[in-house]
């Protein structure tokens, strides 16, 4: 975590029910200074649809050579490459020959300004996939942010649900940019 860093603490208890993964996770967030809540909400929706007991979030913006989060197999080597954003070709390039998969979850408006450029060199990679969060919908999860929050995640048919302990709601769509939806 970078030093100037904001810590939140979340409960996320996840139920994938495309992946019949039913699991409570114990997270310590960092929001860097020059990230918003909405991002570091994203994070921790991204770690809901790919939850799994070896999901960690990485040191984040504090090390440019990590993804935003990451799954290693028993041995160390990486399973899952988890980026947000417009990452750059090279950065993705190099994590498709590190990774056996790597996804990208993009936010903004217009995230085909970016893709399809990029998707010239990087369509060769068969383990790389891209999806789009709504960004209106992306902005809804602030309404959710406190320091220690205790979140529900249901996942179903792709959609994700985040509720926490005090009612509030938000609901998360995403679109393939890639073809598949992984």
């Amino acid at each position: 975590m970078a030093p100037n860093s904001t810590v939140y603490k979340a409960v996320l208890d996840v139920a994938d029910l495309d992946r019949n993964y039913y699991a409570s996770h114990a997270l310590a967030l960092a929001c860097h200074p020059s990230e918003t809540e909405t991002r570091m909400m994203l994070a921790l929706a991204t770690f809901a649809l790919n939850a799994h007991e070896r999901l960690a979030f990485s040191r984040g913006l504090a090390e440019t050579e990590e993804p935003d989060l990451w799954q290693k197999d028993l041995t160390g080597d990486l399973e899952l490459w988890l980026e947000l954003g417009h990452p750059d070709e090279r950065r993705l390039a190099r994590a498709c020959g590190r990774s056996r998969a790597v996804r990208v979850y993009t936010y903004s408006a217009s995230p085909e300004l970016w893709w399809e450029p990029a998707s010239r060199s990087l369509s060769r990679f068969r383990n790389l996939t891209v999806q789009a969060f709504d960004p209106a919908e992306a902005k809804a999860l602030s309404g959710l942010v406190q320091r220690s929050m205790n979140l529900s995640a249901t996942i179903q048919d792709g959609e994700l649900w985040l509720r926490d302990d005090r009612g509030n709601e938000a609901h998360l769509t995403l679109r393939s940019l890639t073809g598949d939806a992984s």
